[in-house]
């Protein structure tokens, strides 16, 4: 009997040699094939390209064998190739569609397919749910399906640079550390900076299907060495590029970490303070409710949103038009360049900012806590038994008035349990980082219990105005699910 495959936040993912094995894929390849002959113009051809990992390079050459068996005509990327680039030449060809081969994130040991529609973006989940739907039907047989070689990069990067003002960059003098994480951006932020004659270092360049025994995750612990990079060559910011390239993080001036949120929040506030283009924010239901307090400022809509790009993409192909959208994984897009998560494109806009604004990483991080008052984030994932894992959610389900000290204030379940407190017995004054003080009131403290759509996990996450009270909240989350938890991670 097949083993059952099911999509999660984006795409498939499994262990090598367990579940993601060579019938697996080709099982999930003819369900694309499938897919694309139903709901698709097989005639505009298939996209497909691979990240770093173990095996990928394979794995993408079945997947590409098995559409090419149903008289689809398939290009397959001549060398390593970040999602954002497929995705990109996915809209610029008009094709049918492209096929990632890649884990993102996930530890070394996992990979994983990706569908990226016509429209050059993550998969909307009617899709998904369509080809799930396929897994287990006939592959379709039919002449006429060939294989062939392309470049997805050259393009790629050309749209990049140009989305980018590269030359205020280079006038600014400030110095990056770039860490690509072992994964498919490597090379191409270092290249763009050296043409440019930006001063930088990247670190973990090379191929190690291994990943240096980290996760390609640009949160921490995984960027120790870039926050030690930053510190030793005196850099003005550290920027961070995740397995697929696809999601961003960043390192300020003394080593400490820029998570996602901050990375969001900044390059929000200079879109619409520098740039002014139309549309709506968007946000998944885990991420900083700082970028809430922005939008308000500038008079904009923010849409709140399930967890995973592709209900941005859904959006936009809903016809609302969105300035930025993006998530608590880092993965943010601009849709007037691509309904597509970037962290390549993320990284250099980061830059862009620093430059327009002369200022380091950390001075923009300040700025927001003053203005917006101070936000603290923090989260960790849990690795336990089903039947722990179903325990706490059915607890979490059933509204508890407290979670550990705190009393709950009222709750949302939009995709996972979140739970607002009243956390001010623990709240610190509205003091940001370099010992500012913000007028404005501290964040709302919130906690969000929900199972991961793409590992074995539970995850929980915070917010709050204090460092201290997130890990406050979080260890009163601990105990509320821990009980017989195996490992924590993250």
């Amino acid at each position: 009997m097949s083993q059952p495959i099911k999509f999660g936040t984006d795409g498939w993912r499994g262990v090598i040699a367990d579940d993601y094995t060579f019938e697996n894929v080709r099982r999930v390849a003819h369900a694309i094939a499938n897919y694309v002959h139903q709901f698709e113009d097989p005639s505009k051809g298939i996209l497909v390209a691979y990240d770093t990992r173990f095996g990928s390079r394979r794995f993408a050459e079945i997947s590409a064998e098995a559409i090419a068996r149903s008289g689809i005509r398939v290009q397959l990327a001549r060398e390593i190739t970040p999602t954002p680039a497929l995705s990109y030449m996915v809209k610029k060809l008009g094709t049918a569609g492209g096929v990632m081969i890649t884990s993102s994130h996930n530890p070394w040991d996992w990979n994983g397919v990706k569908f990226k529609a016509a429209y050059g973006g993550s998969a909307s989940p009617a899709i998904i749910s369509k080809i799930e739907a396929l897994i287990d039907a006939a592959p379709i047989e039919r002449p006429g399906g060939t294989v062939t070689e392309a470049d997805f990069k050259t393009d790629y990067i050309a749209a990049v640079k140009a989305f980018v003002d590269l030359k205020l960059i280079a006038r600014a003098h400030q110095k990056f550390a770039v860490d690509v994480m072992y994964g498919a951006g490597r090379g191409i932020i270092s290249s763009i900076f050296t043409e440019l004659g930006v001063p930088h270092i990247e670190i973990h360049g090379n191929i190690d299907p291994l990943f240096g025994g980290i996760n390609p995750e640009p949160i921490a612990p995984h960027l120790n060495d870039l926050q030690q990079a930053v510190v030793a060559n005196h850099c003005d910011a550290g920027l961070a590029t995740d397995g697929d390239a696809d999601r961003i993080a960043a390192v300020s001036e003394d080593g400490a970490l820029v998570d996602a949120h901050k990375c969001f929040a900044v390059l929000l506030e200079w879109l619409l303070k520098r740039k002014q283009w139309p549309g709506a924010i968007t946000r998944a239901f885990n991420t900083t409710k700082m970028l809430d307090r922005i939008a308000h400022a500038y008079g904009r809509e923010l849409i709140e949103h399930g967890v995973g790009f592709k209900y941005v993409a859904e959006l936009v192909l809903a016809g609302k038009q969105v300035l930025i959208g993006g998530e608590e994984s880092g993965g943010i897009g601009i849709p007037s360049f691509l309904p597509e998560r970037d962290g390549t494109l993320n990284a250099l806009l980061l830059a862009n900012v620093m430059a327009e604004e002369g200022k380091t990483m950390g001075q923009l991080v300040e700025d927001l806590q003053q203005k917006y008052g101070p936000h603290y984030y923090g989260r960790r994932d849990l690795r336990l038994t089903e039947q722990i894992k179903q325990s706490a959610l059915a607890r979490a389900a059933a509204k508890p008035s407290t979670i550990g000290p705190f009393k709950v204030l009222r709750t949302e379940n939009l995709d996972g349990f979140k739970f607002f407190l009243d956390a001010r017995s623990h709240a610190a004054p509205n003091v940001a980082p370099g010992h500012i003080r913000s007028t404005a009131p501290p964040a709302e403290a919130w906690l969000l219990i929900r199972g991961s759509g793409t590992e074995p996990l539970l995850r929980v996450y915070c917010e709050a105005a204090a460092p201290e009270t997130v890990t406050a909240i979080l260890d009163a989350a601990l105990d509320f699910v821990h009980q017989h938890a195996t490992t924590t991670v993250g």
